[in-house]
């Protein structure tokens, strides 16, 4: 039986999307899907390819591979800033407009990265790149969904995603590899005209919308107000930094934990990347036929797995199997999109939006903590452990939620 116990009554589903034209065939919106994706992908591999071209960037602008990380710390800050400020700003605006919008400006930052004189000026348009990431995908969900019948939501989203997940894959090699061989800065070009073709792409395929009745800044800003919203972004911020707590230090347990030789390490992220990949496949199809047990499972499973990561990491074939099944953790990715786009009723773009934001503060948590336990002296393998930690608490939240949710007085 399909899990509907998260999904508003249909016409208040229809009330809360921009209208979409009527007529679209399978294959119009497979070209849309595909222009949607293709612009994940290009975010992905700005995202990702810069931590593999550090060194470079460091020798460039004559600072240190440490002072030259603040570039990420900048990308991810604008993220979070941006995801609800523009969500908020453009309310008035059709779904369209707003895409090629941000898609416009995510060109611009990376090619003007790529052409900034130091390193003042490059953090700076990092920072500025990174300001419609989380609005794009919100965004760009919500297109998604409103294409594909209730029950196949998301998996319509997670079809979005997967421009991401491949990015992991295939864009952030690709782009390390000829910002080693050629330039970083002709990397950031690459991704750059990424960004250039999804415009035209959506331009080309996604129909132009009327902006829905209603829609203001208030009634955006109100998504906030709304309790169930900050559970879910908790869940999120909490819930999903373990991922992030051992993806930070894969190299190092790959080497110093291991006993790997260093060469393994591009094997093992490689593993890391078809994880998400099948996790993005079959997580979407999950969430498609419960939201709530998808989220809640995965959490539990990350709990388990994550513990036994740090018991076997020191085993290579254990960390392989490991790094493989968290990066499947991403399976929970479209269901909490497709949750946070229900509860928000009438107020789906910020929500959709500030998920990114509260991804990329998982991100920066599950780093943060799981470099205290390494300082503390337990070893790479122990930011398992911190994984765990916080998928049980994303997993406490995520109850407190659904109980919330199924009392009508909304009170325990």
């Amino acid at each position: 039986m399909t899990d509907t116990t998260c999904l508003p009554a249909e016409p208040a589903v229809r009330a809360t999307q921009t209208e979409t034209p009527a007529g679209l065939t399978p294959l119009m919106v497979i070209l849309i899907e595909i222009a949607l994706a293709a612009g994940g992908f290009g975010i992905g591999t700005g995202e990702f390819a810069i931590m593999g071209l550090l060194p470079d960037v460091a020798t460039s602008y004559g600072v240190s591979v440490p002072d030259a990380g603040q570039v990420i710390s900048a990308y991810a800050l604008g993220v979070v800033v941006g995801a609800p400020i523009i969500a908020v700003l453009a309310a008035k605006l059709s779904r369209r407009t707003l895409l090629l919008l941000l898609m416009g400006l995510f060109a611009l930052g990376n090619v003007t990265s790529a052409l900034a004189p130091d390193f003042l000026s490059f953090t700076a348009l990092r920072f500025i790149t990174g300001l419609p990431h989380g609005a794009y995908f919100g965004v760009a969900a919500l297109v998604a969904a409103s294409m594909a019948p209730p029950h196949r939501r998301a998996r319509a989203v997670g079809r979005v995603m997967l421009g991401l997940t491949i990015a992991t894959l295939i864009g952030t090699p690709v782009a390390t590899f000829l910002g080693q061989i050629v330039s970083w800065r002709a990397a950031f070009g690459m991704v750059g005209g990424i960004g250039v073709l999804t415009v035209v792409l959506l331009a080309l395929y996604l129909p132009k919308d009327q902006v829905s009745e209603g829609a203001s800044i208030r009634r955006e800003l109100g998504a906030f107000a709304r309790l169930q919203v900050w559970l879910m972004l908790a869940v999120a911020a909490v819930g999903f930094g373990g991922m992030f707590s051992i993806f930070s230090y894969i190299a190092k347990t790959t080497t110093d934990t291991a006993g790997l030789p260093a060469s393994m390490i591009a094997v093992v992220l490689a593993l890391f990347g078809v994880g998400m990949n099948v996790g993005n496949v079959l997580g979407s199809r999950m969430a498609d036929y419960s939201l709530n047990g998808t989220i809640g499972g995965m959490l539990a499973f990350n709990v388990v797995l994550m513990s036994v990561f740090s018991l076997t990491a020191h085993d290579p074939v254990m960390l392989c199997i490991c790094v493989f099944l968290t990066g499947c953790g991403f399976a929970a990715c479209p269901a909490v999109q497709t949750r946070l786009m229900d509860v928000a009723a009438d107020a789906q773009t910020l929500a959709a939006a500030s998920n990114h934001s509260a991804f990329n503060i998982a991100n920066a948590l599950g780093a943060w903590l799981g470099g205290l336990v390494i300082s503390a002296g337990y070893g790479y393998g122990a930011t398992g452990y911190v994984g765990a930690v916080l998928s049980f608490l994303g997993l406490l939240v995520f109850g407190l939620s659904v109980l919330l949710e199924r009392r009508p007085s909304g009170r325990l």
